[in-house]
């Protein structure tokens, strides 16, 4: 199906006024039973955090916001996805590939639509949080 097709088909028209004057999201925070694990997991991906708080506060920066591993008391985080947007289609094979190689489970990328055309893939981390890698085309 073609963008105009799609966009007719599932997008509301007008789009509804935002009630808020949002700037963006501050970034996801993700709270792991096994931290040590988790935290060598996204270390080995992302590289070193940009930002460490004692033993148990780790963040990389992701573009303009952040992502924050915390130690869990009560199990790993579930029905969650995190989205990380790239610049370019070839990044999302990249990034795929490192979380793939650090031993993130999914399919190879492919080119869809998700409110825009771009090029995707879905992975699980080794602890079940799903991760969306995504650019647009």
């Amino acid at each position: 199906m073609d963008y105009e097709t799609y966009r007719k088909n599932f997008f509301t028209d007008p789009l509804p006024e935002q009630r808020f004057a949002f700037a963006g999201l501050f970034g996801a925070t993700l709270y792991y039973q096994d931290y040590p694990a988790a935290l060598a997991f996204y270390t080995e991906v992302l590289g070193p955090p940009a930002y460490i708080e004692g033993e148990h506060t780790h963040s990389w920066t992701v573009g303009s916001t952040w992502l924050t591993l915390f130690p869990s008391k009560g199990g790993d985080p579930t029905n969650l996805e995190v989205g990380f947007y790239v610049e370019t289609p070839e990044e999302v094979d990249r990034l795929t590939n490192a979380f793939i190689t650090a031993g993130a489970k999914g399919e190879p990328p492919i080119d869809t639509m998700m409110h825009v055309p771009v090029r995707m893939s879905v992975l699980t981390d080794p602890f079940g949080v799903n991760i969306a890698v995504i650019a647009r085309l």
